[in-house]
């Protein structure tokens, strides 16, 4: 299954929902992303897809400095999991695809 595409995320946290676009895409034979939030677009580091199984770290600085590690399942144009800052508890993570991958 590929994860490819552009994926709108909530994600539950303590100081309210925050949204972020992810785009996942395919270059030099690997998965590669890129996550859009707070006017800021950041790289994803640590991307790996196991079946349905996606992780990804990425590091923000708003609505404040954060370095963020995901753990989601996907299931077709659905994903859901959690994301995690350091010693703070997990937060809940949804998403949708609302387009596949142009590469």
């Amino acid at each position: 299954m590929s994860v490819e595409g552009t994926w709108n995320l909530v994600i539950a946290t303590p100081i309210g929902r925050q949204q972020a676009v992810l785009r996942l895409f395919m270059e030099d034979g690997a998965l590669h992303g890129v996550a859009t939030g707070e006017a800021e677009e950041v790289p994803l580091t640590g991307l790996e897809c196991h079946g349905d199984h996606l992780t990804w770290r990425q590091s923000i600085t708003k609505p404040m400095r954060l370095h963020l590690a995901f753990d989601v399942t996907v299931t077709q144009d659905a994903l859901a999991g959690t994301a995690k800052a350091g010693r703070l508890p997990a937060t809940r993570v949804t998403g949708h695809r609302t387009a596949p991958s142009r590469s």
